[in-house]
């Protein structure tokens, strides 16, 4: 059953939300999508982008505590892919982007100032990656997105698991037990992950409510192609693939300059 859009608020989206419980939830959030491997229905979606549009390196947008992105980089260079990937946030998880980047010196690098994915400096060129965290943008937000990457003629590439639907909304109203359940596996051991999951459930209840708002938030196939019109000289592809033995997909939008793609 597709629900209505309702464009909520995201506690980690808000400028005075706690930066620890921010990064802590975006550990969990990275912790659970390399666990499931959630990424890997985006991975030759990734690589047929990057081999279209012929581009060297990854610019990700949005990339909270490092989400999939880790996983991807390893995923690409199994197959024969060795292509630099650049993190990025409007409020980057320094500590957790390092340790991403610790691992893969030479592929993985991330920016520790401000990065708006609205407004994308023009120093960072590249195929611009967006991993689960379109959602968060209402339609003029999510527009300038587009509108950015097109004025600086870059490919991007849009790539999210919140659905809106009753079937993937009801398994989010256990996050808290999930939560719970995930915290003594994440890495690294952090005293503040116990105090602010067991003894006071800042955590649980941060990534219960924007569980559940992400999928209130998700844009369908149809509506994506509808923030494309107007954006002449791209091609914009949308679809959406299942995720290997679970319920849900990936949806993805992707745009090349038709010259690239050509």
């Amino acid at each position: 059953m597709r629900l209505p859009r309702l464009q909520l608020f995201e506690l980690e989206d808000l400028a005075w939300f706690p930066r620890t419980i921010r990064n802590l939830a975006t550990d969990y959030l990275q912790f659970m999508q390399g666990r499931f491997q959630l990424h890997a229905p985006a991975v030759p979606l990734l690589r047929n982008l990057l081999e279209k549009s012929k581009s060297t390196q990854i610019v990700d947008l949005c990339s909270g505590g490092g989400g999939p992105v880790l996983a991807i980089f390893e995923s690409l260079l199994a197959a024969g892919l060795r292509v630099p990937i650049i993190l990025t946030d409007k409020y980057p998880n320094t500590e957790a982007l390092s340790r991403h980047a610790a691992l893969h010196p030479e592929g993985i690098l991330y920016r520790p100032d401000s990065v708006d994915a609205m407004s994308v400096p023009g120093t960072l060129t590249g195929l611009r990656s967006v991993f689960n965290a379109f959602h968060h943008f209402n339609p003029r937000e999510a527009r300038a997105v587009l509108e950015s990457a097109v004025q600086a003629w870059q490919p991007i590439g849009i790539f999210e698991i919140p659905e809106r639907s009753l079937v993937m909304m009801i398994p989010f109203l256990f996050t808290p037990l999930y939560v719970a359940i995930a915290t003594p596996f994440i890495r690294p051991f952090h005293w503040k992950r116990l105090l602010w999951t067991y003894l006071i459930p800042l955590i649980p209840l941060t990534c219960w409510w924007d569980g559940l708002v992400s999928q209130w938030r998700a844009y369908t196939v149809e509506e994506l192609l509808e923030l494309t019109q107007g954006l002449h000289g791209y091609d914009w592809t949308a679809g959406r693939v299942p995720i290997r033995g679970l319920v849900g997909h990936v949806t993805y939008l992707s745009g090349i300059p038709r010259a690239w793609g050509a």
